[in-house]
């Protein structure tokens, strides 16, 4: 079983790399920030988050060509 813990860290860490590589926030980090400083709230889910993650990084339906 610690195996698959190792495992499981180790996942974690390549996934947050990843998203970090090419900028994109963590969804496991904003979980953590939610449940730590507005605990009452109910997180977004994990479509939600990247979708608005992505209409913050390349806007929200707008064409950047010309």
């Amino acid at each position: 079983m610690q195996i698959l813990s190792k495992i499981a860290a180790f996942y974690k860490k390549i996934d947050r790399f990843s998203h970090l590589l090419v900028g994109m926030p963590s969804y496991d980090k904003y979980v953590e920030y939610m449940h730590k400083f507005h605990p009452n709230q109910t997180p977004k889910s994990q479509r939600e988050f990247f979708k608005e993650a992505l209409e913050q990084k390349y806007g929200a339906g707008s064409s950047r060509c010309c």
